[in-house]
């Protein structure tokens, strides 16, 4: 044994380390839709939790990652913790499926040209081969995920073949042969270290494989590295509990703690199971026999699979502990701010899952914007302190919700490649400044009827009239903008700019008749001035919703992304029928609602 072996042996485990991770990485972001949906229709059923979270680590390669999703989602209060047992169980189950995957070292194809196939030294290169193909000659949406997927399984094969041929050197040495010996006469040992390095690589699907790499010495007895497999389970779980705690809820916590108290159960009774079993001499036949990749598939599955079954019925003391070891905080002051907490760094690996905490909370913020406005309104007709004091809170609150969405889509930007999840960044980004901006002009609105009130003076019946009508007018443009970007609806957000344009109109001709009020003494000029002030604030109103309907309608039609200037030109000139047509239809019914004297102005083309 020399250095360079020591360095092909690192070498090859980086190399392991790294396919394993962009692979993982690749799995985890172009299945996190459907890892969305499967999560948050969770059904209460303890056994079809067990399966989702089985089935989504196989899927996804990462136990860790299945149970960190998991804790996020019940910190924002889609599951509950009850729920997201099932799953920690099932997690640990699918992480076996990586370890049967590497078996293909124990592959004998001697004779066979078929199988050769599927030997590693021919999965690695034709595996790389593949991947660069669909990356530089596939150019559909979502290839480069798919290539990025081939590609790591390739270089996690490469890394594996290369760590063989390392051991090979070194089993010459001898030294493998002492240390797993050694591990053999002293489980103890061997549980530390499988512990220790699984926290350090922080994956237990790694550090299984590279034992298996280690496997192909001929050194390895299942008396030697019984006691290593069952280490592993524990060093993993703790990192798991740690991302689990970071900036998290008491519930969060819990899943993590969970983790951890099942599987220093699961250790325990392998561990004693497997002493008892042996002191019976019923282990004799296997016990000091060599293990070979294969066996330490089938070993993990098996000591995973059988606690799964006698652990199952404990999922109730597990759930009593987890609130024992992780005490209830005091009730959050802020009446959404389980909304905001739910935006969790944890989420960062699975695009779909952020960004759906990030819809949650701007559904919120839009609402609650909405509603300031309604009450502005309530305020400059008929002023009520309650209401203006509850448009400054929530503004107020607003404003914090507006930062805390926008600091956390600017970190998720970090972590994001995919063309489309960069769309719902800037559509999600802008979303919320335009939101905080109705709630602006909400407070704007309410700003001045508190005004009037400090001064007890009064709009004129006539102009209350015509605030009926405006303030029609842009509820339904309000709820219009709400069914565009609720349901990402195009045909929704296409009645916005017509109505826009109404309101445009209309403004003008209110300002006319105040000026004409005005200049007959029926409006003092300090009522006068707000007056005008209320209907600036009404017109950017309905500006900002005919923002919110022209990026919906460019992100459903993405050949208007960098044109969305010339469409709204287009629209606004006169060559669209359609938007012509409800135009007339919306300008006709609304000044048709006001005052019969109203003389219509001319209607634009």
């Amino acid at each position: 044994m020399n250095i360079f072996n020591v360095i092909t042996l690192l070498g090859g485990l980086a190399m392991f380390l790294y396919g394993m991770r962009i692979m993982g990485d690749g799995l985890k972001e172009s299945s996190s839709g459907t890892l969305k949906n499967a999560l948050e229709k969770l059904t209460n059923t303890p056994v079809k939790a067990f399966l989702l979270g089985l089935g989504m680590t196989a899927i996804i390669q990462s136990s860790t990652a299945t149970i960190v999703i998991t804790s996020g989602l019940v910190g924002a209060g889609i599951i509950s913790l009850h729920q997201s047992l099932g799953i920690v169980i099932g997690a640990n189950v699918g992480t076996t499926v990586t370890g049967q995957i590497i078996r293909l070292l124990d592959l004998d194809s001697s004779g066979t040209s078929f199988l050769q196939f599927f030997k590693p030294s021919t999965l690695a290169p034709l595996a790389l081969i593949v991947g660069i193909i669909i990356i530089m000659g596939w150019k559909s949406k979502g290839s480069g995920k798919i290539g990025q997927i081939v590609i790591g399984f390739g270089i996690l094969f490469s890394g594996l073949l290369n760590m063989t041929d390392a051991v090979s050197t070194l089993t010459e040495s001898g030294l493998i042969e002492r240390l797993f010996s050694e591990l053999g006469n002293n489980p103890l040992i061997g549980y530390t270290i499988g512990a220790a390095v699984a926290f350090v690589l922080q994956s237990s699907s790694a550090t299984i494989g590279i034992l298996q790499a280690f496997s192909t010495s001929g050194q390895l007895t299942f008396g030697g590295i019984y006691a290593v497999l069952v280490g592993i389970y524990l060093g993993d779980c703790v990192t798991t509990a740690i991302v689990c705690n970071i900036g998290a809820k008491p519930d969060a916590k819990r899943v993590g703690i969970i983790n951890i108290l099942y599987n220093l159960c699961k250790s325990f009774l392998i561990l004693v199971t497997v002493t008892i079993i042996h002191r019976l001499g019923l282990l004799d036949g296997i016990w000091n026999s060599v293990i070979h990749s294969g066996g330490i598939a089938n070993t993990n599955t098996i000591f995973n699979l059988a606690c799964a079954l006698a652990l199952f019925p404990a999922l109730n003391t597990f759930e009593r502990l987890g609130h024992r070891f992780v005490k209830d905080e005091p009730a959050a002051a802020g009446k959404h701010d389980e909304l905001l907490d739910a935006l969790s760094p944890v989420f960062f690996s699975t695009p779909a899952l952020a960004f759906g905490r990030c819809y949650d909370a701007l559904l919120v913020m839009y609402e609650m914007a909405r509603t300031n406005i309604s009450r502005a309104f309530d305020v400059v007709a008929d002023y009520d302190e309650k209401k203006a004091e509850q448009i400054v809170e929530d503004e107020n609150y607003i404003d914090t919700m507006a930062d805390r969405i926008s600091n956390y889509l600017i970190q998720i930007s970090a972590h994001i490649t995919a063309p489309y999840h960069l769309e719902i960044m800037n559509h999600y980004y802008s979303a919320a400044t335009e939101f905080e901006r109705l709630s602006d002009h909400a407070m704007n609105i309410c700003e001045i009827g508190t005004a009037l009130r400090d001064r007890n003076m009064f709009f004129s019946n006539a102009a209350l009239e015509e605030l009926k009508v405006i303030r029609e007018l842009i509820g339904t443009i309000l709820d219009y903008c709400s069914e565009a970007f609720k349901k990402r609806n195009a045909d929704a957000a296409r009645h916005i700019e017509p109505l826009e344009e109404v309101v445009d109109d209309m403004v003008n001709s209110l300002k006319d008749n105040h000026l004409e009020r005005l200049r007959t003494g029926a409006c003092s000029i300090f009522t006068g001035t707000e007056y005008l002030n209320l209907l600036t604030e009404v017109e950017r109103i309905s500006d900002v919703c005919s923002n919110i309907g022209v990026a919906t309608i460019a992100r459903a039609n993405p050949e208007l992304k960098h044109q969305v200037h010339d469409y709204v030109s287009m629209l606004h000139s006169g060559r669209d029928e359609e938007f012509n047509t409800e135009y007339q239809g919306a300008h006709d019914k609304y000044f048709h609602l006001l005052r019969p004297e109203e003389k219509e102005p001319e209607k634009q083309a």
